[in-house]
């Protein structure tokens, strides 16, 4: 058992989980199998914020490594304007595209 689970481990509803359900649980995930009274609750099992395409389909992605500086300025400017990093890098990749 890994050492950063903290138990006691709980439900929802307040049920005291024991180390071996934790174990039968993470072996289920790693299958793929997973109970059908955890997709119930789940509703789906991928998490996440809503898709940016409108539809129901994961968005695409843009990944790339920037300096210190960079990501502190985008931080900075993402909390002045009470928006998160990733708005402020897709408004300014928008901008950097339209003007060419």
């Amino acid at each position: 058992m890994s050492d950063d689970v903290r138990y006691p481990v709980r439900t929802a509803s307040g049920r005291e989980l024991t180390e071996q359900d934790v174990e039968q649980l993470a072996d289920e995930f790693e299958r793929d199998d997973v109970p059908a009274r955890v997709v119930g609750r789940l509703g789906d099992v991928r998490r996440g914020r809503p898709s940016l395409t409108g539809r129901a389909a994961a968005s695409p992605r843009v990944s790339f490594r920037t300096t210190d500086d960079l990501r502190a300025r985008a931080e900075d400017r993402a909390t002045r304007e009470g928006k998160t990093v990733s708005q402020v890098a897709r408004e300014a990749l928008e901008s950097y595209l339209d003007a060419g």
